[in-house]
């Protein structure tokens, strides 16, 4: 039950965040793989990251270059490949969103010791493993007939 209650309440942060922006769930994702990438990331990548298609995607970096937040360019080498940086303004919303909530994680834990902590991210890699394995379960179930 805590674990269900933990992901509901990532759920509104990041409800509240992408409310707060101005922008839906899908929107907040890619802009946070733009700017966890540190460099420019290609429409490429981002749509596998994203598991959406090209098109989808090319309607997501639209919304975020309308937005503000990021650039889409030409790559230099590549002219066909699209290029998606990260602006000041998304940097900005790190800032103002993302970075207090690691700095609240970051004193909340204080009050562990070394033995504690080790503990708490065996479990946080394990809680991970078992996610990502159920995700790839699920998606290989058959969808059900339609019309029922």
């Amino acid at each position: 039950m805590q674990l269900r209650l933990l992901q509901q309440s990532f759920d509104a942060f990041d409800e509240a965040a992408a409310a707060r922006l101005g922008l839906n769930r899908t929107d907040l994702r890619a802009m946070d793989l733009v700017l966890a990438n540190g460099g420019p990331l290609s429409a490429g990548e981002l749509t596998s990251a994203l598991k959406l298609s090209p098109a989808a995607t090319t309607t997501v970096i639209d919304r975020l270059e309308r937005a503000g937040l990021v650039r889409r360019t030409r790559d230099a080498e590549n002219r066909r490949r699209v290029l998606v940086t990260a602006t000041d303004a998304a940097r900005t919303a790190e800032q103002d969103i993302y970075l207090p909530v690691g700095a609240a994680g970051a004193q909340a834990l204080g009050r562990y010791n070394k033995d504690q902590l080790a503990t708490i991210l065996d479990f946080l890699q394990t809680a991970r493993q078992v996610q990502e394995d159920q995700a790839a379960r699920v998606s290989m179930i058959p969808a059900p007939p339609q019309g029922r």
